[in-house]
């Protein structure tokens, strides 16, 4: 299976190869902050599953994530689409943002983490795998 996706304003495009590893809510305060949005969904890819047609419009943020490690955000530089995501705990998986996906009907997130940091809007599927903070190891 494959997927293109890519930033509002086209100047960034990829394509994913294969299933994503997981599928996930994420309630953490940066992500809302970065999203504008009660959450964000993302959907994980070991790096060698995603291709770019371009990076040069990209402009990366760089912040320290609960577990004390890096968190690379990486967006458009020219229309400010968040496109992707990059953990230091997790160098070789990619978290692409899911409104960046040319269709994104097929995604569904499995679970949903940093939910301590939850808006009382966004109630999610109480059938999904649920944890406070990260996903446990």
């Amino acid at each position: 299976m494959e997927h293109a996706g890519g930033c509002l304003c086209g100047v960034t495009r990829y394509k994913v190869a294969g299933d994503p590893i997981r599928v996930l809510y994420c309630h953490c305060n940066d992500c809302k902050k970065q999203t504008s949005a009660p959450y964000s969904v993302v959907a994980s890819y070991a790096k060698d599953q995603v291709s770019f047609e371009s990076l040069n419009s990209l402009k990366t943020y760089e912040s320290i994530g609960d577990s004390g490690n890096v968190v690379k955000r990486s967006f458009c530089g020219r229309c400010g689409s968040p496109v992707f995501s990059e953990v230091e705990v997790l160098p070789d998986v990619i978290l692409i943002k899911a409104g960046t996906f040319d269709n994104a009907a097929w995604l569904k997130p499995s679970m949903e983490i940093y939910t301590k940091d939850r808006l009382q809007c966004a109630q999610i599927d109480p059938s999904i795998d649920s944890f406070p903070g990260p996903r446990p190891k």
